[in-house]
């Protein structure tokens, strides 16, 4: 279980966002652009620092002001895939995928299996000594996956996973990315601005709107708010 209640003032408002997600449940965010949705991603994983609040993930308080409890990003264990899917480009997809184990000092023996495993997992074995930068688009949202679910993360935070897949891909990566966040069984929050994303892959819907939620439920509900200005845009896909 993912509880979230976080507040912290960005350039152009006040980002005071309080939101949960059960253990295999995903939550869809979506909103305009600079509605302060990836901004939601980077205060959970750490990679932005709350004013104040609180960020508890299973039995672990991961950032807490009142209780001054801040953990670092790399201790948070938190499968986090940007929209860019920060690969190392001068790696292999072997390499890419190892890296979070090798930085755990994970034995050497270890890691070749726990990386075979998983490439075989992501349908990537036969990519594993092919440079990153050779590969497609829906090649590198496997290998970004790989490398998020390879550490046993208790969360898992996708960013426009699908952004950078050709269009005609993203209907079999869509279907096989569901099965993953599935088969990983922990919480998951997305962010997209995809109609099929957020019907596809969701729970639940969460609408942010100048860094505050202004509707969550399930997808029919959210999109059967038709009065909200994004939401019929949004459904008008």
């Amino acid at each position: 279980m993912l509880s979230v209640h976080v507040v912290r003032q960005l350039r152009d408002f006040v980002h005071d966002v309080a939101l949960s997600s059960r253990s295999g449940e995903t939550l869809v965010l979506i909103g305009e652009n600079g509605s302060g949705k990836s901004t939601v991603l980077n205060l959970i994983s750490g990679i932005l620092t709350p004013d104040r609040g609180e960020i508890t993930l299973e039995d672990r308080t991961l950032f807490s002001s009142e209780k001054k409890v801040a953990i670092p990003p790399e201790n948070r264990n938190i499968g986090h895939l940007f929209q860019s899917y920060a690969l190392f480009p001068h790696m292999t997809v072997f390499e890419n995928v190892a890296f979070g184990l090798r930085s755990r000092k994970v034995p050497k023996a270890e890691i070749a299996d726990a990386v075979a495993e998983q490439l075989a997992t992501m349908h990537l074995s036969d990519l594993a000594d092919v440079n990153v930068g050779r590969l497609s688009g829906g090649q590198r949202q496997r290998v970004g996956l790989a490398r998020a679910l390879i550490l046993d993360p208790a969360l898992l935070l996708l960013d426009e996973p699908l952004a950078a897949v050709d269009m005609r891909a993203q209907a079999p990566m869509r279907s096989e990315l569901h099965d993953q966040i599935r088969n990983a069984g922990i919480p998951c929050i997305v962010v997209t601005h995809n109609l099929r994303d957020a019907l596809e892959l969701g729970d639940r819907l969460c609408l942010i709107e100048e860094g505050k939620v202004v509707v969550d439920g399930a997808p029919e509900e959210v999109l059967g708010m038709r009065e909200n200005g994004f939401i019929e845009s949004f459904a008008g896909e």
